[in-house]
């Protein structure tokens, strides 16, 4: 290797030591999942009280009382007398949600197919936010007064007088339907009435959207974030804007951090606060949104010096109106309360399955989902089912590694012609570049030829790794050592410094230079560095990353080593000139 490439192996290897440093130093572990204690100020009376965990007959909703008095989070925002507070339990097979009158809404969603690190189902909300579907005037101080509930079948209902006539009701339902799979959809109707004899001005109202936290201890922060969609594109912001904000490299801050986050919607579709792999959603069916507000707050301490995990407290804002006496006005929403499961989000009729963003490898991403989902109906296991796309992949590539190889071969025999001239033509750079292209031309071999493989991999390999980021299918997805695709496949770490040992991500680094190694080598010196370089470059991609996608990779580069051998134990390529066209001869006079 010349001295630009050991320095680049230099920077590329440095740059993984200050990665694996910052990762490190970074990463908060989230502290084992408890039933929600009570705000500051709450107190709850003694009583039966409904388990985040326990199990509850489909469709049933069964009032449990305790006490618990509003909880002003501002000393100049009006506090609402004590009352006790009531709890309704409305659930189907997939899905539990914890009703309470404080603000009339959603305390929690329990999601009992889903289960957390300690081995307790997923619980959505349950750092005692503000309730998911409760109305506020102002987010940022919000008052959860008493509602009257009563619960059904299939359905609670909340109701609050306001005075002077106006009432506003609740009603939440969560169908249960035969047969249904992946059943996160819930309906809310909210609806002011007037029965008093003057007119009634709304000037607008928010709508809570709960909040989302991060799941593990390696989850991405920037997935931690309040979305919303215009006319099927989305618009985010996530736990790291609320922080100062620096230019970069100088480090001279160009924004302090900001408390609350707020923006016109342009009459969104929807809302929704999500971590990398749940989300809480909201679309109003009947009415726009027309703007959208947001906070940040710290959902486990960070130990050692390290930064703590932050979550998102988000709602939606909606037009005001006007009510004359007698009349109603009723808003119709639907809840969207569980994993980011593309296939079922794609079945909604509002865009929902954006909130996957995908962004520019949308349709690589959506392609290798559904067909890795197609693969594991077939076969029940997410490792094999990775191991079969990867094999459909590379037979799909194969003929043309094949006609890449044997490019790559012929161009390796053209070594010592091209060094002829680089010795001939060494003080004439563009000379020699024209003799080089016209020796490619007079034996009919494209230099680029040799690399298209990788181009091709290129989406490839980053659809895989947006799709992967959010595959809530992969977690806790086992494959021998690895407990969980959706993390990295760490074993143990390195006493004193803390790095993790991550295998996947070393034996794809070992094959990919095993498969660097036997490459034919072409006469294309940069064509050269890029192959060096990228065993490097996946390495950092995927260090720290879902183990899927190291298993993917590794397979890959197998699959390629054993196509190269083959390749190797054909003849050696004969090096021919392409037949040239006659010059035309000139008429004799």
């Amino acid at each position: 290797m010349d001295r630009q490439a050991w320095l680049a192996v230099i920077l590329c290897i440095v740059g993984l030591v200050v990665w694996e440093v910052y990762v490190v130093r970074n990463q908060a572990p989230v502290p084992a999942r408890t039933a929600a204690s009570p705000s500051p100020g709450v107190s709850i009376a003694k009583g039966p009280a409904p388990s985040p965990t326990e199990s509850a007959p489909a469709s049933t909703a069964a009032l449990l009382p305790t006490s618990t008095p509003a909880v002003s989070p501002n000393e100049t925002t009006p506090t609402p007398a004590p009352f006790a507070e009531k709890r309704a339990t409305l659930s189907n097979r997939d899905l539990k949600l914890l009703m309470t009158n404080r603000g009339g809404g959603i305390a929690a969603a329990v999601l009992s197919r889903h289960k957390a690190e300690n081995g307790t189902p997923v619980k959505l909300n349950e750092h005692n936010q503000v309730p998911i579907g409760a109305i506020v005037e102002q987010p940022a101080a919000p008052v959860l007064n008493e509602f009257s509930i009563t619960a059904a079948q299939q359905s609670v209902e909340f109701e609050r007088a306001l005075g002077k006539g106006i009432t506003v009701r609740k009603k939440f339902t969560l169908p249960n339907v035969p047969n249904e799979k992946d059943s996160y959809v819930a309906q809310m109707e909210v609806s002011f009435q007037n029965t008093g004899t003057t007119s009634y001005s709304n000037p607008g109202y928010f709508i809570a959207l709960g909040s989302g936290a991060p799941i593990h201890g390696s989850d991405w922060p920037n997935y931690t974030r309040l979305t919303w969609c215009i006319d099927g594109k989305t618009k985010t912001t996530d736990v790291n804007w609320f922080s100062a904000q620096t230019y970069p490299f100088v480090g001279i801050e160009k924004r302090t951090a900001q408390q609350y986050f707020e923006a016109p919607a342009g009459n969104a579709e929807w809302g929704a606060v999500s971590n990398q792999f749940f989300c809480t959603l909201v679309t109003p069916l009947n009415a726009p949104i027309d703007k959208v507000w947001a906070t940040r707050f710290e959902a486990s301490k960070g130990q050692n010096g390290a930064q703590p995990h932050y979550g998102i407290e988000g709602a939606i804002g909606m037009p005001g109106f006007e009510l004359k006496p007698g009349q109603i006005s009723m808003v119709r929403y639907q809840l969207y309360i569980g994993p980011k499961l593309y296939h079922r989000l794609a079945q909604l009729s509002h865009d929902e399955a954006e909130i996957m963003d995908f962004g520019l490898w949308k349709l690589v991403s959506e392609a290798l989902l559904n067909m890795m989902n197609l693969i594991h109906r077939f076969v029940g296991n997410y490792a094999i089912a990775i191991l079969i796309l990867t094999a459909i992949v590379k037979a799909v590539l194969w003929p043309l590694q094949t006609k890449a190889n044997k490019s790559m071969r012929r161009m390796g025999a053209l070594s010592p012609k091209m060094q002829e001239l680089r010795e001939k033509y060494k003080d004439d750079p563009t000379k020699m570049n024209q003799e080089v292209m016209k020796l490619y031309k007079d034996y009919g071999i494209n230099p680029v030829s040799g690399c298209l493989p990788m181009v091709i991999q290129i989406p490839i390999f980053f659809g895989l790794f947006t799709m992967l980021r959010q595959a809530v299918e992969l977690r806790n997805a086992s494959f021998l050592w690895v407990k969980d695709l959706s993390q990295p496949d760490t074993i143990a770490h390195i006493p004193g410094l803390g790095w993790p040992i991550n295998i996947l991500p070393l034996l794809m680094a070992a094959t990919s230079f095993w498969m660097t190694s036997i490459t034919p080598k072409s006469g294309d010196a940069t064509q050269q560095r890029v192959m060096m370089f990228m065993p490097l470059i996946f390495v950092v991609f995927c260090y720290n990353f879902a183990a899927a996608l190291a298993l993917y990779y590794t397979t890959q580069n197998l699959f390629t080593i054993l196509q190269l051998y083959q390749n190797r134990n054909q003849p050696l390529p004969k090096l021919e000139k392409v037949n040239q066209p006659a010059k035309r001869k000139g008429k004799v006079r």
